[in-house]
């Protein structure tokens, strides 16, 4: 029978980050993923200047091996509208494959890997948990994303009485033919809005590689959406023609719509298991991040304690760092007709793209890197 000081499930950058401070803190941990690194993840692709520092990424060693685009531009509007260009004189932020930086982080983080094992049993014992018949912990953090099963064991009605934002994505080589035709320029991510503002698309090129998705909330019409996305940039000439992604399919919940357990007896959530995604861009890989820190940082204080009581901390250090989930959206109260002319005067004013939209909601450029 294995036995470790903590099992994580889940070994993306939510799971990477709490194995890397536990194990630097000599604490013997696993960490269970079903599926074998590298794999896909459905997302965009950057990090900010904070995410760097959060990480103590050695961005030197890093970009030797792996895609590492600086960004300094966006291209922002509606879809089927007018566009603005904003440039910034530095990068703000840089484009990765989540395939390269999860496997990276992963790795990094000097964690007893159990790759292409899913996590299908539990059973409480006097010590603890008994994982899989094979496995026994005295706690456990589930990282496993939107779909987590640790998240089904405290109670999460995963795809029930969730608003959740449902996106699809597909990121691809161009070939050179293909890269001279693409006018969609590396450094500068393009995001377009749903025109009822429910959601958003992007294309992002990095290099060689282009990332093309859209995200909205609510289940309804997601596929028609990306088609008539897909269309868009198209006929805009965004990207070549006779491009035919594959797409594949993500959920995740926005902080502030979350509603979901987030800890009990030797058991707590992180990353979007959790249900942190920024609630204005649904941003994962911070937050993300974030959690994993403040997780390790519960455990550690807890000496071995993981009461629920114990646990308790961890919930009060994600409502200091993230706020309280029950913020209201102040343009809530106006005629649906009203709000989205509202919004689209707003995506047409210069300052509001570039100091709220891009350098707040985007970029969080506000709010310095976690200190723990």
């Amino acid at each position: 029978m294995d036995r470790c000081d903590v099992l994580i499930v889940g070994g993306g950058p939510a799971g990477s980050s709490c194995a890397r401070t536990l194990r630097l803190a000599g604490l013997d941990v696993v960490v269970m993923d079903k599926a074998a690194f590298p794999r896909d993840k459905t997302c965009a692709g950057w990090i900010t200047p904070a995410v760097i520092e959060l990480l103590d990424l050695d961005v030197d060693d890093y970009r030797r091996q792996h895609v590492f685009q600086p960004i300094s531009g966006f291209r922002t509007g509606l879809i089927d509208g007018p566009a603005l260009e904003t440039g910034l004189d530095r990068a703000v932020s840089f484009g990765i494959r989540r395939c390269e930086f999860d496997t990276y982080l992963l790795r990094r983080a000097d964690a007893r890997l159990r790759e292409g094992e899913p996590f299908a049993q539990l059973v409480r014992s006097a010590d603890g948990w008994l994982v899989n018949d094979t496995l026994k912990t005295p706690v456990i953090v589930g990282a496993g994303g939107h779909f987590c099963p640790v998240a089904r064991v405290l109670g999460a009605e995963v795809g029930h009485n969730e608003l959740a934002v449902r996106a699809q994505e597909s990121e691809f080589a161009l070939d050179p033919a293909q890269r001279a035709a693409c006018r969609c320029q590396p450094g500068v991510p393009e995001l377009y809005f749903c025109r009822d503002f429910k959601g958003y698309g992007w294309c992002m090129r990095k290099g060689d590689f282009l990332n093309i998705g859209l995200g909205r909330e609510g289940e309804h019409g997601l596929a028609r959406h990306v088609t008539e996305f897909h269309g868009f940039l198209t006929t805009a000439g965004r990207i070549p023609a006779g491009l035919v992604p594959r797409f594949k399919g993500h959920a995740y919940l926005l902080y502030q719509h979350a509603r979901r357990t987030l800890l009990d007896d030797g058991v707590l959530l992180a990353g979007d298991a959790a249900g942190l995604a920024s609630t204005r861009s649904g941003e994962g890989i911070r937050p993300a991040i974030e959690s994993g820190l403040l997780a390790a940082a519960t455990l550690l204080q807890a000496q071995g304690d993981y009461s629920r009581a114990a646990l308790e901390p961890y919930r009060t250090r994600l409502l200091a760092r993230f706020g309280p989930r029950d913020v209201r959206d102040f343009t809530a109260w106006l005629p649906p007709g009203i709000r989205s002319r509202l919004a689209e005067r707003l995506m047409n004013n210069r300052w509001f793209v570039r100091h709220v939209m891009l350098e707040r909601w985007f970029l969080n450029a506000h709010q310095p890197a976690l200190r723990i």
